[in-house]
C-alpha cells in the first residue's frame, strides 16, 4: 500500500512540478528578482506542460484506443506519449528560454531552462531506450531530478546538504516502490536512472553554452 502511494505521489507528471516549485518559492535567490505574477506564470507553465498536457494526452489516447492502459504497461503504449511529451517539454524549454523577451525584461534562471531541457532530452533518449526495454518512467524522472540537484550543489554557493538528502531519499523510495508494485526489472529501473542522469548532464552542458 505504501509503495502504491509513493508511486502516485511521485509520478513523472508531478515530480517536475515539485522541482519548479522548489526553484520558485524555496530556493533563496533563484527567482528573487521576479514579481509574484511572474512566479505564478512560471508555475502555471510548469503545471500545464509537465502535468496537464501529458495527462490529457494519455487520456485521449486511451479514449481513442491507441493505448491499452493509462498506466502505460507496455513498450508499445509508451511510444506516442514519449513523442507527445517531447513536444510539450520542448515547448516549455523554448518559452522559458525566451521568457525575458515577453515578461518585461526578466530572464528565466538558466537552471530552470536547463531542467526543462533535461526533461526534453530524456524523452528522446527514453524513446530510443524504450525500443529495447520498458524503461521505468519514474526512474527517468528520479534520475533527472537527482542529477539536477547534484549539479546545482557543485555550482552554487549554497549548502545543499539537506536538499540533496531529501532528493536521494525520494529517488530511493520511488525506485524501491517501482520494484514492489510494478513488473519492472532491475535493468529497467537502473536504466531509467541512467537515462535521466545522462539527459540532465547533456542539458546542463548545452545550457552553459547558451
Amino acid at each position: 500500500m505504501a509503495a502504491k502511494i509513493i508511486s502516485y505521489i511521485f509520478r513523472p507528471v508531478f515530480l517536475p512540478v515539485y522541482v519548479v516549485w522548489f526553484l520558485v518559492y524555496v530556493h533563496p535567490y533563484m527567482f528573487a528578482g521576479f514579481t509574484d505574477m511572474q512566479k505564478f506564470q512560471a508555475m502555471a507553465m510548469a503545471i500545464i506542460s509537465f502535468t496537464i498536457f501529458p495527462l490529457v494526452t494519455v487520456l485521449l489516447l486511451k479514449g481513442l484506443n491507441f493505448i491499452d492502459s493509462i498506466y502505460l504497461h507496455t513498450q508499445r503504449d509508451r511510444v506516442i506519449p514519449f513523442i507527445a511529451c517531447m513536444i510539450w517539454y520542448f515547448w516549455i524549454a523554448y518559452v522559458w528560454y525566451n521568457f525575458g523577451k515577453t515578461s518585461g525584461g526578466t530572464d528565466m534562471p538558466r537552471e530552470a531552462i536547463q531542467f526543462a531541457m533535461g526533461a526534453f532530452i530524456s524523452t528522446i533518449i527514453g524513446l530510443m531506450v524504450n525500443i529495447r526495454m520498458k524503461v521505468s518512467l519514474h526512474a527517468i524522472s528520479g534520475g533527472i531530478i537527482l542529477t539536477f540537484f547534484i549539479l546545482m550543489a557543485f555550482t552554487q554557493p549554497l549548502n545543499f546538504g539537506v536538499w540533496l538528502s531529501v532528493v536521494f531519499l525520494v529517488t530511493g523510495l520511488v525506485c524501491t516502490a517501482r520494484f514492489i508494485v510494478s513488473d519492472h526489472s532491475a535493468e529497467e529501473v537502473y536504466g531509467g536512472i541512467i537515462t535521466g542522469a545522462v539527459s540532465m548532464i547533456l542539458a546542463w552542458l548545452v545550457g552553459n553554452l547558451l
